[in-house]
Protein backbone atom coordinates (compact mmCIF):
# COMPACT_ATOMS: atom_id res chain seq x y z
CA UNK A 1 0.00 0.00 0.00
CA UNK A 2 1.53 3.30 -0.74
CA UNK A 3 1.73 5.65 2.20
CA UNK A 4 0.32 9.29 1.65
CA UNK A 5 2.57 12.09 0.98
CA UNK A 6 3.51 14.48 3.14
CA UNK A 7 5.83 16.20 0.53
CA UNK A 8 6.29 15.87 -2.53
CA UNK A 9 8.35 12.67 -3.76
CA UNK A 10 11.80 12.41 -5.31
CA UNK A 11 11.78 9.83 -8.14
CA UNK A 12 14.68 8.20 -8.83
CA UNK A 13 15.97 5.89 -11.86
CA UNK A 14 19.85 6.24 -12.23
CA UNK A 15 21.98 3.29 -10.64
CA UNK A 16 23.40 5.83 -8.28
CA UNK A 17 24.06 9.40 -7.28
CA UNK A 18 26.80 11.27 -8.83
CA UNK A 19 28.97 13.93 -7.18
CA UNK A 20 26.63 16.51 -9.09
CA UNK A 21 23.73 14.92 -8.08
CA UNK A 22 22.65 13.32 -5.08
CA UNK A 23 20.54 10.23 -5.23
CA UNK A 24 17.11 12.52 -4.18
CA UNK A 25 17.74 14.64 -7.05
CA UNK A 26 17.79 11.92 -10.11
CA UNK A 27 14.80 11.25 -11.98
CA UNK A 28 13.44 7.72 -11.89
CA UNK A 29 10.07 6.95 -11.07
CA UNK A 30 10.39 2.79 -10.48
CA UNK A 31 11.62 4.13 -6.86
CA UNK A 32 10.97 7.22 -4.79
CA UNK A 33 12.45 8.57 -1.69
CA UNK A 34 11.19 11.70 -0.28
CA UNK A 35 11.79 12.89 3.50
CA UNK A 36 9.04 12.77 5.54
CA UNK A 37 10.00 14.84 8.98
CA UNK A 38 12.67 12.51 10.85
CA UNK A 39 11.63 9.72 8.12
CA UNK A 40 13.78 9.31 4.98
CA UNK A 41 10.93 6.89 3.01
CA UNK A 42 11.78 4.57 -0.16
CA UNK A 43 8.58 3.79 -2.03
CA UNK A 44 8.78 0.57 -4.60
CA UNK A 45 6.83 2.08 -7.54
CA UNK A 46 5.98 -0.66 -10.06
CA UNK A 47 2.58 -1.62 -8.89
CA UNK A 48 1.50 -3.51 -11.90
CA UNK A 49 4.51 -5.55 -11.18
CA UNK A 50 3.70 -5.96 -7.51
CA UNK A 51 7.21 -3.58 -7.22
CA UNK A 52 9.14 -6.43 -8.76
CA UNK A 53 13.11 -5.32 -8.57
CA UNK A 54 15.31 -4.35 -10.77
CA UNK A 55 19.35 -3.56 -11.04
CA UNK A 56 18.51 0.02 -11.43
CA UNK A 57 15.94 0.03 -8.34
CA UNK A 58 17.92 -1.88 -6.13
CA UNK A 59 20.92 0.70 -6.81
CA UNK A 60 19.45 3.27 -6.44
CA UNK A 61 18.03 2.10 -3.26
CA UNK A 62 21.58 1.25 -1.72
CA UNK A 63 22.88 4.72 -3.27
CA UNK A 64 20.15 6.38 -1.17
CA UNK A 65 20.48 4.28 2.15
CA UNK A 66 23.93 5.25 1.88
CA UNK A 67 23.48 9.04 1.48
CA UNK A 68 20.83 9.05 4.22
CA UNK A 69 23.03 7.34 7.03
CA UNK A 70 25.42 10.41 7.37
CA UNK A 71 22.64 12.89 6.92
CA UNK A 72 21.47 14.11 10.62
CA UNK A 73 18.25 15.22 9.58
CA UNK A 74 17.18 11.50 9.09
CA UNK A 75 16.77 9.14 12.22
CA UNK A 76 15.01 6.14 10.42
CA UNK A 77 14.16 5.05 6.87
CA UNK A 78 11.03 3.34 6.59
CA UNK A 79 10.59 1.31 3.31
CA UNK A 80 7.39 0.59 1.37
CA UNK A 81 5.37 -0.26 -1.61
CA UNK A 82 3.38 1.78 -4.02
CA UNK A 83 -0.35 0.20 -5.11
CA UNK A 84 -2.74 -2.01 -2.86
CA UNK A 85 -0.98 -5.45 -3.95
CA UNK A 86 2.00 -5.98 -2.11
CA UNK A 87 5.33 -4.52 -0.82
CA UNK A 88 7.21 -6.68 -3.86
CA UNK A 89 6.80 -10.08 -5.39
CA UNK A 90 10.37 -10.21 -6.29
CA UNK A 91 12.74 -10.01 -8.86
CA UNK A 92 12.22 -9.30 -12.08
CA UNK A 93 12.24 -12.99 -13.10
CA UNK A 94 11.12 -11.90 -16.88
CA UNK A 95 14.26 -9.89 -17.41
CA UNK A 96 16.49 -13.26 -15.67
CA UNK A 97 14.32 -15.34 -18.34
CA UNK A 98 15.12 -12.67 -21.43
CA UNK A 99 18.90 -12.63 -20.23
CA UNK A 100 19.51 -16.20 -19.87
CA UNK A 101 17.94 -16.86 -23.60
CA UNK A 102 20.53 -14.57 -24.81
CA UNK A 103 22.87 -15.88 -23.25
CA UNK A 104 24.10 -12.83 -21.28
CA UNK A 105 25.16 -12.38 -18.00
CA UNK A 106 23.08 -9.18 -16.73
CA UNK A 107 21.36 -11.09 -14.07
CA UNK A 108 24.81 -11.31 -12.44
CA UNK A 109 25.38 -8.12 -12.20
CA UNK A 110 21.62 -8.00 -10.46
CA UNK A 111 22.17 -10.44 -7.77
CA UNK A 112 25.24 -8.84 -6.81
CA UNK A 113 23.63 -5.53 -6.35
CA UNK A 114 20.70 -7.17 -4.48
CA UNK A 115 22.60 -9.06 -2.22
CA UNK A 116 24.91 -6.03 -1.34
CA UNK A 117 21.46 -4.36 -0.65
CA UNK A 118 20.39 -6.38 1.84
CA UNK A 119 23.77 -6.89 3.66
CA UNK A 120 23.34 -2.85 4.06
CA UNK A 121 19.86 -3.26 5.16
CA UNK A 122 21.09 -6.17 7.95
CA UNK A 123 23.96 -3.71 9.00
CA UNK A 124 22.37 -0.44 8.62
CA UNK A 125 23.27 1.88 11.41
CA UNK A 126 19.72 3.95 11.97
CA UNK A 127 16.65 2.08 12.49
CA UNK A 128 14.88 0.50 9.20
CA UNK A 129 10.98 0.40 9.27
CA UNK A 130 9.53 -2.37 6.71
CA UNK A 131 5.59 -2.32 5.82
CA UNK A 132 5.28 -6.61 4.75
CA UNK A 133 1.73 -5.49 3.31
CA UNK A 134 0.56 -7.91 1.32
CA UNK A 135 2.34 -10.08 -1.33
CA UNK A 136 6.00 -9.88 0.18
CA UNK A 137 7.81 -12.61 -1.89
CA UNK A 138 11.49 -13.45 -2.91
CA UNK A 139 13.26 -10.48 -3.11
CA UNK A 140 10.16 -8.85 -1.15
CA UNK A 141 11.49 -10.59 1.62
CA UNK A 142 15.59 -9.41 1.33
CA UNK A 143 14.48 -6.03 1.02
CA UNK A 144 12.32 -6.20 4.36
CA UNK A 145 13.03 -8.79 6.60
CA UNK A 146 16.47 -7.41 7.21
CA UNK A 147 15.27 -4.41 8.11
CA UNK A 148 15.29 -3.57 12.38
CA UNK A 149 11.86 -3.29 12.33
CA UNK A 150 9.40 -5.27 10.62
CA UNK A 151 5.47 -4.82 10.50
CA UNK A 152 3.08 -7.27 8.65
CA UNK A 153 -0.51 -6.85 8.33
CA UNK A 154 -3.54 -8.94 7.96
CA UNK A 155 -2.84 -8.78 4.26
CA UNK A 156 0.37 -10.35 4.15
CA UNK A 157 0.95 -12.77 2.11
CA UNK A 158 5.10 -13.75 2.23
CA UNK A 159 7.15 -16.71 1.25
CA UNK A 160 10.39 -17.90 -0.67
CA UNK A 161 8.34 -19.56 -3.70
CA UNK A 162 12.22 -20.46 -5.87
CA UNK A 163 11.93 -24.06 -6.30
CA UNK A 164 8.57 -23.56 -7.93
CA UNK A 165 10.65 -21.43 -10.83
CA UNK A 166 14.27 -24.11 -10.62
CA UNK A 167 15.82 -21.77 -8.61
CA UNK A 168 16.82 -21.38 -4.71
CA UNK A 169 15.62 -18.72 -1.97
CA UNK A 170 18.59 -15.88 -2.08
CA UNK A 171 18.87 -12.50 -0.51
CA UNK A 172 19.82 -14.01 3.02
CA UNK A 173 16.14 -16.08 2.79
CA UNK A 174 18.65 -19.35 3.58
CA UNK A 175 20.31 -17.76 6.85
CA UNK A 176 16.85 -16.31 8.00
CA UNK A 177 14.75 -19.69 7.43
CA UNK A 178 17.67 -21.46 8.31
CA UNK A 179 17.18 -20.17 11.98
CA UNK A 180 13.80 -21.00 12.02
CA UNK A 181 14.29 -25.03 12.34
CA UNK A 182 11.76 -27.56 11.18
CA UNK A 183 9.46 -24.93 9.95
CA UNK A 184 11.64 -23.08 8.16
CA UNK A 185 13.05 -26.39 6.37
CA UNK A 186 9.35 -26.98 5.54
CA UNK A 187 8.93 -23.14 4.11
CA UNK A 188 11.94 -23.56 2.13
CA UNK A 189 11.26 -27.50 0.39
CA UNK A 190 7.78 -26.24 0.34
CA UNK A 191 7.89 -22.73 -1.33
CA UNK A 192 4.22 -21.78 0.45
CA UNK A 193 3.59 -18.47 1.21
CA UNK A 194 2.71 -17.95 4.87
CA UNK A 195 0.62 -15.14 6.68
CA UNK A 196 1.28 -12.44 9.08
CA UNK A 197 1.19 -14.96 12.22
CA UNK A 198 3.56 -17.68 10.58
CA UNK A 199 5.66 -14.86 9.08
CA UNK A 200 6.74 -13.72 13.35
CA UNK A 201 6.85 -17.33 13.49
CA UNK A 202 9.55 -17.89 11.00
CA UNK A 203 10.97 -15.12 12.24
CA UNK A 204 10.47 -13.30 8.98
CA UNK A 205 9.00 -10.49 10.52
CA UNK A 206 8.55 -8.93 14.45
CA UNK A 207 4.87 -7.19 14.96
CA UNK A 208 1.14 -7.19 13.40
CA UNK A 209 0.11 -3.88 12.49
CA UNK A 210 -3.61 -3.65 11.05
CA UNK A 211 -3.86 -2.71 7.27
CA UNK A 212 -6.12 0.28 8.32
CA UNK A 213 -3.42 1.69 10.63
CA UNK A 214 -0.54 1.64 8.49
CA UNK A 215 -1.70 5.68 7.27
CA UNK A 216 -1.57 6.59 10.85
CA UNK A 217 2.06 4.58 11.73
CA UNK A 218 3.29 6.17 8.80
CA UNK A 219 2.85 9.49 10.11
CA UNK A 220 3.65 9.12 14.13
CA UNK A 221 7.13 8.08 12.54
CA UNK A 222 7.40 11.32 11.07
CA UNK A 223 7.86 12.25 14.37
CA UNK A 224 8.45 10.05 16.94
CA UNK A 225 11.40 6.54 17.27
CA UNK A 226 10.34 3.58 15.39
CA UNK A 227 10.60 1.69 18.86
CA UNK A 228 7.56 4.21 19.93
CA UNK A 229 5.81 3.48 16.91
CA UNK A 230 5.70 -0.23 16.86
CA UNK A 231 4.33 -0.34 20.40
CA UNK A 232 1.86 1.96 19.93
CA UNK A 233 0.18 0.76 16.65
CA UNK A 234 1.43 -3.51 17.19
CA UNK A 235 -1.69 -5.85 17.97
CA UNK A 236 -1.91 -9.42 18.44
CA UNK A 237 -0.68 -11.72 15.74
CA UNK A 238 -2.99 -13.78 13.97
CA UNK A 239 -2.71 -17.32 14.40
CA UNK A 240 0.43 -18.85 13.67
CA UNK A 241 -0.67 -22.13 11.01
CA UNK A 242 2.55 -23.56 11.22
CA UNK A 243 2.19 -23.39 15.30
CA UNK A 244 4.23 -23.82 18.08
CA UNK A 245 5.97 -26.88 19.70
CA UNK A 246 3.05 -28.18 21.93
CA UNK A 247 0.48 -26.49 20.03
CA UNK A 248 -2.49 -28.59 19.22
CA UNK A 249 -4.06 -26.33 16.59
CA UNK A 250 -0.94 -26.02 14.91
CA UNK A 251 1.26 -27.74 12.61
CA UNK A 252 4.22 -27.90 14.49
CA UNK A 253 3.68 -31.56 15.70
CA UNK A 254 3.89 -32.79 12.01
CA UNK A 255 6.40 -30.78 10.95
CA UNK A 256 8.75 -31.74 13.52
CA UNK A 257 8.00 -35.23 12.69
CA UNK A 258 8.90 -35.21 9.05
CA UNK A 259 11.47 -32.80 8.93
CA UNK A 260 13.10 -34.18 12.19
CA UNK A 261 17.28 -34.55 10.98
CA UNK A 262 16.93 -31.47 8.29
CA UNK A 263 19.21 -29.00 9.60
CA UNK A 264 22.01 -31.78 10.70
CA UNK A 265 22.05 -33.44 7.71
CA UNK A 266 20.97 -37.26 9.13
CA UNK A 267 17.83 -36.67 6.69
CA UNK A 268 17.92 -36.01 3.15
CA UNK A 269 15.28 -34.31 1.17
CA UNK A 270 14.19 -37.19 -0.13
CA UNK A 271 13.75 -38.77 3.00
CA UNK A 272 11.64 -35.81 4.16
CA UNK A 273 9.60 -36.33 1.34
CA UNK A 274 8.86 -39.97 2.31
CA UNK A 275 8.08 -38.99 5.85
CA UNK A 276 5.27 -36.56 4.72
CA UNK A 277 3.78 -38.81 2.25
CA UNK A 278 3.36 -41.46 4.50
CA UNK A 279 2.76 -39.82 7.71
CA UNK A 280 -1.04 -39.64 8.79
CA UNK A 281 -1.72 -35.49 8.81
CA UNK A 282 -3.32 -34.80 6.13
CA UNK A 283 -1.17 -31.45 5.82
CA UNK A 284 1.74 -33.69 5.79
CA UNK A 285 0.53 -35.20 2.39
CA UNK A 286 -0.27 -32.17 0.99
CA UNK A 287 3.17 -30.75 1.43
CA UNK A 288 4.54 -33.63 0.11
CA UNK A 289 2.01 -33.26 -3.06
CA UNK A 290 3.43 -29.50 -3.60
CA UNK A 291 7.30 -30.50 -3.29
CA UNK A 292 6.77 -32.77 -5.90
CA UNK A 293 5.98 -30.44 -8.35
CA UNK A 294 8.62 -28.63 -7.46
CA UNK A 295 12.59 -28.44 -9.31
CA UNK A 296 14.00 -31.62 -7.92
CA UNK A 297 17.40 -30.13 -7.77
CA UNK A 298 16.66 -27.05 -6.52
CA UNK A 299 14.80 -28.66 -3.45
CA UNK A 300 17.46 -30.56 -2.71
CA UNK A 301 20.42 -27.80 -3.03
CA UNK A 302 17.91 -25.30 -0.89
CA UNK A 303 17.98 -28.07 1.84
CA UNK A 304 21.58 -28.26 1.50
CA UNK A 305 21.62 -24.50 1.64
CA UNK A 306 19.74 -23.98 5.10
CA UNK A 307 21.47 -26.71 6.39
CA UNK A 308 25.38 -24.65 5.55
CA UNK A 309 23.27 -21.28 7.13
CA UNK A 310 21.65 -22.42 10.14
CA UNK A 311 24.15 -20.97 11.87
CA UNK A 312 26.94 -18.44 10.94
CA UNK A 313 26.41 -14.59 9.04
CA UNK A 314 24.48 -13.21 7.10
CA UNK A 315 27.51 -12.13 4.97
CA UNK A 316 28.50 -15.80 4.19
CA UNK A 317 24.92 -16.77 3.56
CA UNK A 318 24.98 -14.35 0.59
CA UNK A 319 28.09 -15.57 -0.62
CA UNK A 320 26.92 -19.01 -0.58
CA UNK A 321 23.52 -17.72 -2.64
CA UNK A 322 25.59 -15.92 -5.16
CA UNK A 323 27.50 -19.04 -6.29
CA UNK A 324 24.14 -20.68 -6.07
CA UNK A 325 22.59 -17.98 -8.32
CA UNK A 326 24.85 -17.96 -11.02
CA UNK A 327 25.26 -22.07 -10.64
CA UNK A 328 20.72 -21.81 -11.39
CA UNK A 329 21.44 -19.29 -14.28
CA UNK A 330 22.94 -21.82 -16.38
CA UNK A 331 20.78 -24.62 -15.64
CA UNK A 332 18.04 -25.66 -17.46
CA UNK A 333 15.55 -26.04 -14.49
CA UNK A 334 15.38 -22.49 -13.54
CA UNK A 335 15.25 -21.32 -17.42
CA UNK A 336 12.45 -24.32 -17.64
CA UNK A 337 10.52 -22.95 -14.50
CA UNK A 338 10.30 -19.34 -15.08
CA UNK A 339 9.04 -20.12 -18.60
CA UNK A 340 6.00 -22.47 -16.99
CA UNK A 341 4.77 -20.17 -14.60
CA UNK A 342 5.48 -17.05 -15.82
CA UNK A 343 6.16 -16.87 -20.01
CA UNK A 344 4.07 -18.93 -21.25
CA UNK A 345 1.89 -19.44 -17.80
CA UNK A 346 1.06 -23.42 -18.85
CA UNK A 347 2.22 -24.74 -14.86
CA UNK A 348 3.76 -27.63 -16.06
CA UNK A 349 7.66 -27.82 -16.31
CA UNK A 350 9.89 -30.25 -17.31
CA UNK A 351 12.35 -30.56 -14.42
CA UNK A 352 15.97 -32.32 -15.97
CA UNK A 353 15.28 -34.80 -12.61
CA UNK A 354 12.48 -36.59 -12.31
CA UNK A 355 12.63 -37.37 -8.59
CA UNK A 356 14.59 -36.30 -5.76
CA UNK A 357 16.21 -39.74 -5.56
CA UNK A 358 17.89 -38.91 -8.73
CA UNK A 359 19.69 -35.54 -7.72
CA UNK A 360 23.23 -36.43 -6.87
CA UNK A 361 25.36 -35.13 -3.69
CA UNK A 362 28.06 -34.72 -5.50
CA UNK A 363 25.42 -32.28 -7.73
CA UNK A 364 24.30 -30.46 -4.92
CA UNK A 365 27.72 -29.85 -3.79
CA UNK A 366 28.59 -28.14 -6.98
CA UNK A 367 26.62 -25.26 -6.52
CA UNK A 368 28.39 -23.84 -3.36
CA UNK A 369 32.11 -24.51 -5.03
CA UNK A 370 34.26 -22.00 -5.61
CA UNK A 371 33.92 -20.29 -8.97
CA UNK A 372 36.09 -21.83 -12.16
CA UNK A 373 37.53 -19.19 -13.40
CA UNK A 374 35.86 -17.35 -16.39
CA UNK A 375 31.92 -18.66 -14.59
CA UNK A 376 30.77 -14.84 -13.65
CA UNK A 377 32.68 -11.89 -14.12
CA UNK A 378 34.25 -10.79 -10.82
CA UNK A 379 34.18 -13.80 -9.16
CA UNK A 380 32.91 -14.45 -5.42
CA UNK A 381 30.34 -11.55 -4.23
CA UNK A 382 32.30 -8.77 -2.04
CA UNK A 383 30.10 -7.77 0.76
Amino acid sequence: MEPSSTSAPSAVSAPGPTAEQPPAEVMFSEVMFEQRGHAGVVVLNRPRAVNALNQHMVEAVDAQLRAWASDPSIEHVVITGAGERGLCAGGDVVAMYRDMVAGERASHDFFRAEFRMNSLIFGYPKPVIAVQDGLVLGGGVGISAHASHRVVTESTRMGMPEVTIGYVPDVGGTWLLGHAGAAGVHAVMTGDHVGAGDAIHLGLADAFVPAASLPEFLAFLETDTADDAVARFAGAAPHAELGAAGDADGAASWIEDCYAGALSGDASAAVILSRLETHPDPQAQAAAATIRTKSPRSVAVALEAVRRHCSGTLEEALRDEFRVAVRCLASPDMREGIRAQVIDKDRTPHWEHAALTDVSPDLVGSYFAPFEPGETDGGDLNL
